[in-house]
């Protein structure tokens, strides 16, 4: 009886409290709270999670929240404060208040619309909407219209929309500490290559479909986060070369569905902050 004892012990709470939580957006956008707790990222931008996330007020000194309502203006304490201090200086050099989308969940993880990533909450959405912005409540800023900055064929910007201050805004914010990638349509990236050949900042803005009206900012796993995981660095060069040009092939224009498969495994320590309060 008392090895059966043991043995029911062994296989009781404590290990069932490390068993991964389920990978589900509808799941993890239950949370309207971060976990209690220190700030504790887990995972990487793609497949994480975050403990004692903070959240990016309302507005504040060159910045307004949009789709408040979605209530994903949540992230890691140097995220918040990234944001704070870009739009700060952003405002500083005469840009207009800054319209900031998506960061991520109460608690991070898979978000049920949206985005892959966005699940750690290192990762934020600018738009690329330089008009004034007069101040206004949330509930006005719920509907948003920014207009694609780039042409039909996704071969280069629209002449029309995109101007010396939206390549500034980008080059502003990939100089920034602690930017690991800023995501853009390739059509932008391949127009900022014909404006700045060779620039070193321009590594750090990489091609991604979509992203033709904001930039995506993802910063760096914070020190003393060992449990966060970084992407691959990024690859050396300004990245104006033809891993560029593939993005206007039929291969990237048409990608082949994704064969169906299991969901990914989420870290087992995402139990603490899937169940904590």
């Amino acid at each position: 009886m008392r090895a059966l004892a043991l043995l029911l012990g062994l296989l009781s709470a404590p290990a069932l409290a490390q068993s991964p939580p389920p990978y589900s957006g509808q799941a993890w956008g239950q949370f309207s709270r971060p976990s209690a707790g220190p700030t504790h990222i887990i995972g990487g931008t793609g497949l994480g999670c975050i403990g004692g996330a903070v959240a990016l007020p309302n507005d504040g000194p060159g910045w307004q929240n949009v789709r408040v309502s979605r209530n994903r203006h949540w992230g890691s304490p140097e995220l918040v404060r990234f944001i704070e201090s870009f739009a700060g200086q952003a405002q500083r050099q005469g840009f207009p208040a800054l319209w900031i989308g998506d960061m991520g969940q109460p608690r991070g993880g898979p978000m049920p619309y949206g985005h892959a990533s966005h699940q750690v909450g290192l990762d934020v959405d600018i738009w690329l909407e330089l008009n004034p912005k007069p101040p206004s409540l949330p509930s006005a800023r719920e509907n948003i219209d920014v207009p694609s900055l780039v042409l039909p064929d996704e071969s280069a910007v629209d002449p029309a929309r995109f101007t010396a201050a939206h390549a500034a805004l980008i080059r502003l914010a990939a100089g920034q500490p602690g930017v690991d990638r800023i995501f853009v349509n390739h059509g932008i990236k391949r127009s900022l290559c014909r404006m700045f050949p060779g620039a070193d900042w321009l590594r750090r803005v990489r091609p991604w479909r979509g992203h033709d009206s904001h930039m995506h900012i993802r910063l760096r796993c914070p020190a003393g986060q060992s449990d966060c995981r970084d992407q691959p660095p990024v690859p050396a060069g300004d990245g104006c070369d033809a891993s560029l040009a593939w993005w206007l092939s039929e291969d990237a224009r048409r990608p082949a569905p994704r064969a169906p498969g299991p969901p990914p495994r989420m870290p087992a320590m995402c139990s603490g902050v899937f169940s904590g309060r």
